[in-house]
């Protein structure tokens, strides 16, 4: 695999705490560390398990329940609602916090909004400390500038991803299940509500928090990142993800006072040069890959779990506080990404959406942008659909809805077009040549005649509001495609 070369930022890091990092980045970190979870008569912002203690414990979810209530409870600013409930009957919650919070996914389409994904890895708890700061945070924040950023984007967060894993400390869900390799066949109740999610709020970016083991001396960074390497992904909404990884959620981190690496990359501690790839690749299953599939900029960041400093060993605490500083510097930064490029973002990922309906262009069933894919990884000349079966309809159409992608019912079994928004995700679905397939659809490269009627959900509209009439709107029967 051939590797591309990544800058590796060495500077001298200031001595500074991650706690004192924290406090500097969000002064309301620095209140006292000993209230309760609800906020008090005086309208003193509710403090979370893991601020109570300095660290040395993280949030129960208990507490991060009553604590969501009392931020709720506080003003205008946030709405909670339950998008899922896991096999454990644990509820997958989902924050809205705008200015004032957005009434549904609608109003939220029509606009900018970021989508913050939160401990899909149940052992790795420092993103979502940082998710639950930032939520309050945003909802308390007097200044004029995180006002404005709110009457313009929507934040959606998922605290807790994977909430009986959290409660486990466990990589995967209940059943073993890692979530993070299930956002193609959306086998578990988590991967479902974060579909849910994708296809009806539309984020227009998508900032998954993780955690790693690092690996001395060749990956050791503080924070990594790394976009959607799928080849899949529009050009503009690739151009985009790389630029929020490397113009701001790295820069932001570093000038925080930690080091910053991409995610996946080995670099050699003295000179900075890659030395090999052990992570990061294109496989469409995981969420950083997925959603640019589904058009949307994406980012992943993985705070390092190990600790290097003596301090670091000799107190968890500290380890701790260094973890989550730095994953709330790296939000800082993609927050200023959202707020700045609003107008840039909307194009990228509306051009992206629309890009589908032209249906034109190979797709790419392996491959990464650093990965040159085989011959028979690219389907140079894609099929106009595939039909499914009556028994292969019956197993897929769940899935397929939940993904928003559009069938017509044909004879017994069904029709699934490319000429459609998710038209990459049809043979990474439907073709037997792809890598994680629900079914082997048979791939027609002549249309069949339109037997029922079928519009697509978003009627094939570009438009944010959807308000005006698209070519698509109508059934009629589509020309052969090329």
């Amino acid at each position: 695999m051939a590797l591309t070369c990544v800058r590796d930022h060495r500077r001298p890091w200031r001595a500074v705490t991650a706690l004192a990092s924290a406090a500097l980045l969000l002064p309301l970190l620095s209140a006292p560390l000993a209230r309760a979870a609800s906020a008090p008569a005086d309208g003193t912002p509710p403090r979370t398990g893991f601020e109570r203690t300095n660290g040395e414990r993280w949030t129960t979810q208990a507490e991060e329940q009553d604590f969501l209530a009392a931020v709720d409870r506080a003003g205008s600013r946030v709405a909670l609602d339950t998008v899922g409930t896991t096999r454990q009957g644990r509820p997958v919650r989902l924050v809205r916090v705008g200015s004032p919070a957005p009434g549904g996914p609608e109003q939220v389409r029509r606009g900018n909004s970021v989508l913050l994904v939160c401990s899909q890895h149940g052992n790795e708890p420092a993103g979502r400390e940082a998710c639950l700061t930032r939520i309050r945070d945003l909802a308390f924040a007097q200044d004029r500038a995180t006002r404005h950023f709110l009457s313009r984007t929507t934040v959606l967060v998922i605290p807790t991803a994977n909430p009986d894993g959290r409660a486990a400390n466990t990589r995967g869900n209940a059943d073993g299940v890692d979530v993070n390799r299930d956002h193609l066949a959306l086998r578990t109740a988590e991967g479902r509500a974060m579909a849910r999610v994708l296809r009806d709020w539309r984020p227009d970016t998508v900032y998954d928090l993780h955690e790693y083991g690092g690996s001395s001396p060749y990956y050791v960074k503080d924070l990594l990142s790394l976009w959607p390497r799928n080849l899949n992904t529009h050009r503009r909404v690739h151009a985009e993800s790389e630029a929020l990884s490397e113009r701001y959620v790295r820069p932001y981190t570093e000038r925080a006072g930690y080091s910053t690496g991409t995610y996946g990359i080995w670099t050699d501690p003295e000179t900075g040069e890659p030395v090999k790839q052990v992570a990061g690749d294109g496989q469409e299953r995981i969420l950083r890959n997925a959603t640019g599939v589904k058009h949307a900029v994406g980012q992943l960041v993985e705070s390092r779990t190990t600790p290097l400093t003596d301090a670091e060993k000799a107190d968890p605490a500290v380890n701790n506080r260094r973890r989550v500083g730095s994953q709330l510097a790296a939000l800082r930064g993609a927050m200023d990404f959202a707020g700045r490029h609003r107008g840039r973002i909307e194009s990228a990922t509306g051009r992206a959406r629309a890009a589908g309906w032209a249906d034109r262009g190979p797709v790419y069933l392996g491959g990464a942008d650093n990965d040159k894919p085989d011959a028979d990884q690219v389907l140079t000349h894609p099929p106009c659909g595939y039909r499914l079966t009556a028994a292969q309809w019956r197993d897929v159409r769940s899935t397929l809805e939940l993904h928003g992608v559009h069938a017509r019912r044909h004879g017994t079994g069904a029709y699934v077009p490319l000429r459609q928004t998710q038209r990459a995700l049809v043979p990474l679905l439907l073709d037997q040549r792809a890598a994680y397939p629900l079914t082997d659809g048979t791939p027609r490269h002549v249309l069949p005649p339109v037997t029922s009627g079928w519009t697509p959900p978003d009627g094939g509209s570009t438009s944010r509001a959807a308000s005006t009439a698209q070519p698509h709107d109508t059934v009629t029967p589509a020309p052969p495609c090329p």
